[in-house]
C-alpha cells in the first residue's frame, strides 16, 4: 500500500484514515453531548421569544382595536352630543326670537295704545278749547247782532252750551 501512496499524494495513508476516524468520532460525539443540547436550548429559546413576541404583538393588535372601537365609540358619542346641543341651541334661539316677537308685538300695542290715548286727550282738550273760544265768539256775536252786552257769564255758558248741544244733535241726524 505504501507504493499506492507513492503513487498518489492525494490519498491518506492507512493509519491515518484509522486515526483521523478516530478523531471524527471523538469530535462529533463530544460535539453531540455537549454542544448539541446547548445548541437546541438557545434555538428553543429563540422560538419561545419569537412566539411571545408574535403573541405579544397579537395582544398589542387586539388591545389597539378594542382602542381604535373604544375611540369610535367616543366620537359616535361626541358627534351625538354635539348634534344634540346644536338642536339644542335652535330650539333656544326659535324660542328667544319668538319672545323677542312678543315682547316687540306687546311694545308696539302699547305705543299705539298710548299713541291713541294722547290722541284722545289732544282731541278732548282741543275740543274743549274750541268749545270755548266758539261760545266767545258766539257770545260777542250775539251781543252784537242784539245790540246789549251779554256779560253774565253763567248765562253765557248755557247758551254756549245749548247751542253747541243743538249743533251736535244736527250733526248727528244728519250723519244718520
Amino acid at each position: 500500500m505504501r507504493y499506492l501512496a507513492a503513487e498518489n499524494p492525494l490519498l491518506p495513508t492507512t493509519i491515518e484514515l484509522i486515526f483521523g476516524a478516530v478523531a471524527f468520532f471523538i469530535v462529533f460525539g463530544l460535539l453531540g453531548k455537549v454542544l448539541l443540547p446547548r445548541i437546541q436550548k438557545t434555538l428553543e429559546e429563540r422560538t419561545d421569544a419569537i412566539e411571545g413576541g408574535l403573541q405579544r404583538a397579537d395582544e398589542a393588535q387586539e388591545q389597539a382595536k378594542e382602542l381604535l372601537e373604544q375611540y369610535r365609540a367616543q366620537l359616535a358619542e361626541a358627534r351625538h352630543e354635539a348634534a344634540r346641543l346644536r338642536e339644542e341651541a335652535r330650539e333656544q334661539g326659535a324660542h328667544i326670537i319668538a319672545e323677542m316677537r312678543e315682547q316687540a308685538s306687546a311694545e308696539a300695542r302699547r305705543l299705539v295704545d298710548a299713541a291713541h290715548a294722547q290722541i284722545d286727550a289732544d282731541r278732548a282738550q282741543a275740543l274743549q278749547t274750541l268749545r270755548a273760544e266758539v261760545g266767545a265768539l258766539a257770545v260777542d256775536l250775539a251781543g252784537r247782532v242784539v245790540g246789549e252786552s251779554l256779560a253774565d257769564e253763567a248765562r253765557q255758558r248755557r247758551i254756549v252750551d245749548r247751542f253747541l248741544a243743538e249743533l251736535e244733535q244736527q250733526a248727528g241726524s244728519a250723519a244718520r
